[in-house]
């Protein structure tokens, strides 16, 4: 999940065990985002949701599509009609891809 997240991110993959993977801007500021592995699959919606906003100018649909190709999938979760497309990463966890500001 760290290298999916990290490609999804243009972030740096950091400090990897067999059990524990850190993320962060790869100017090493900000925040840092971390993975722990757990023996169980994923059984009810995330308690955390991330949304990822495309760079200004940036193509929405293009990123949608380079996250599809990285292995995110199309996820219905009553949504309805949106700006947003909400994708799940390859564990089944649900987040949106915003519109560019």
């Amino acid at each position: 999940m760290a290298r999916f997240w990290g490609q999804a991110m243009d972030w740096t993959v950091r400090g990897v065990t067999d059990d524990y993977a850190g993320l962060r801007s790869a100017r090493g500021v900000g925040p840092y985002l971390e993975f722990l592995r757990r023996p169980d699959v994923k059984t009810v919606k995330n308690r955390v949701h991330l949304d990822l906003r495309p760079y200004p100018g940036d193509d929405q649909a293009a990123e949608v599509a380079r996250l599809r190709a990285l292995g995110a999938t199309d996820i219905d979760v009553g949504q309805g009609v949106v700006p947003w497309t909400c994708l799940a990463d390859p564990e089944g966890n649900e987040f949106d891809v915003l519109t560019p500001l």
